[in-house]
């Protein structure tokens, strides 16, 4: 396999959409059981569901270059779709009284869109690192840290990889990503007392 094919594969694998699909349910059900991974697919749903149905309709429509809006122009709308079905997952969540450490991943996403999303409006900042590096932050909470950070270290960095390899971000970019989405998440969860 080529760098570049490589570095596709680990792009498609590893998507923002795919992280905040994936994330939720198997941090409720490492957390709380069965219960919680209930409560995170329907975080998924919303959080995660609602902006990929949005980004794929705008791919298939021709708005949108690719499911990974390389072109930052093009970021706006879903990304306001984004913030709008996490706000209704955070309402629900609360309101239906989810699991803490569900409720503080999901106020997470809210935070690093509230910084992620005025930056990219300006500079292109990589939402793979972001969450990549967010979803790190929250598996160490609920398995072994040293190993999970460790792992989570070589993962986001091979993801950071990838997005420069297709000349997608450069270097800074998702740097500044990874940066935003640890400090997020570890902010958010430690305000949640939940460090």
């Amino acid at each position: 396999m080529t760098g570049d094919a490589l570095a596709r594969r680990v792009t498609d694998l590893l998507a923002p959409q795919v992280l905040v699909i994936a994330m939720p349910p198997v941090v409720g059900l490492l957390g709380q059981g069965w219960n919680g991974a209930a409560w995170g697919l329907m975080a998924s749903l919303l959080c995660g569901g609602v902006p990929a149905v949005v980004i794929a309709a705008g791919v298939r429509s021709g708005r949108l270059d690719s499911h990974h809006i390389v072109e930052r122009a093009r970021r706006t709308g879903p990304l306001l779709a984004a913030v709008a079905a996490v706000v209704a997952a955070l309402v629900l969540l609360v309101t239906l009284g989810a699991p803490r450490l569900l409720v503080a991943t999901v106020t997470a996403m809210l935070v690093a869109l509230a910084v992620t999303v005025p930056i990219t409006l300006r500079w292109k900042i990589s939402f793979h690192a972001a969450v990549s590096s967010g979803t790190v932050v929250v598996v160490a909470h609920v398995l072994p840290a040293v190993p999970v950070v460790a792992a989570g270290v070589l993962v986001v960095g091979l993801i950071c990889w990838a997005r420069v390899r297709l000349a997608h971000h450069t270097w800074p970019q998702v740097l500044a990503g990874a940066l935003v989405g640890v400090a997020a998440t570890w902010g958010t969860l430690a305000a949640f007392g939940l460090e």
